[in-house]
């Protein structure tokens, strides 16, 4: 465990500085044991060949613009570019649906944290590009392999919304509480930590920012609805945490109003 932790740790201080990111699966795993929050600071995956095709490809598209509105996260933002086969993958039709007419474009990444997040946003990923709207999901993955608790994951997220805000002035953000999702004990009470903390203090001083909590679409305090999920339907089934497309779709009609008057267009139903 130590020479696993001075490893990890060697990694982060190499990634913050700005060379690839190349942890193992294991590494990554072990839990930051510097004083630092990981949250807070920029680390790269571009050592990860999907995730640095996936960010080329989306600065490129990026600058091809128009961009009227973001939607910026990790994997379960990620998703609205599924299709299929199956009905809980059909995430496509709902985003036709609701942003195919907006300009909108889908800045998900599987496995980003704040962290990642921040090296994104600091490499240019918002350089160039004035959208009227952000929508900004993140956090879940805090609460994995980065292991940041509910405080350390909120000053992630602080840093987050404000380095959005300094590349995009003009941009209205609507940030999304951390969805709940039933990985462990420990994961839930922290989520549960966050979201009360973001929902108190998180537009503080922030007028550009709103807040939405959308934990009660997925079932009531204590009693989350595993079908809500997609993880526990796939083969093998794993733990719930990422929303099927008939939930993301309920995601997408709690948030329409926001979303509208951000954009000052229609309400799209």
């Amino acid at each position: 465990m130590t020479l696993l932790r001075l490893t990890y740790r060697a990694i982060i201080s190499l990634s913050i500085a700005g060379a690839p990111m190349q942890a193992s699966a294991g590494t990554r795993s072990v839990r930051h044991a510097s004083s630092a929050n990981l949250a807070v600071q920029p680390v790269s995956r571009m050592a990860e060949s999907w995730w640095r095709a996936r960010f080329i490809d989306k600065q490129q598209e990026l600058r091809r613009g128009p961009v009227d509105l973001l939607w910026i996260g990790d994997s379960i933002t990620q998703n609205w570019e599924r299709n299929g086969p199956q009905d809980f993958l059909r995430f496509q039709p709902v985003w036709q649906r609701f942003y195919g007419d907006r300009h909108a474009v889908n800045l998900g990444f599987k496995g980003d944290s704040t962290c990642h997040l921040l090296w994104r946003i600091d490499h240019g990923e918002l350089d160039g590009i004035a959208p009227r709207a952000a929508i900004v999901l993140i956090g879940a993955n805090n609460f994995g392999h980065v292991h940041t608790d509910a405080d350390q994951t909120y000053d992630g997220i602080v840093a987050v919304v404000d380095r959005i805000h300094a590349k995009l002035p003009a941009t209205r953000i609507l940030l999304l509480g951390v969805l709940p999702s039933l990985r462990s004990p420990w994961v839930t009470a922290n989520t549960a930590r966050l979201d009360d903390r973001l929902r108190a203090s998180i537009r503080v001083g922030r007028p550009w920012l709103s807040y939405r909590d959308l934990a009660p679409l997925f079932g009531a305090p204590g009693r989350i609805d595993p079908s809500r999920y997609l993880d526990p339907k796939l083969v093998p089934p794993e733990k719930p945490l990422h929303p099927t497309a008939q939930t993301q779709q309920s995601i997408a009609q709690a948030i329409e109003p926001d979303i509208a008057l951000m954009l000052g267009d229609r309400t799209h139903r």
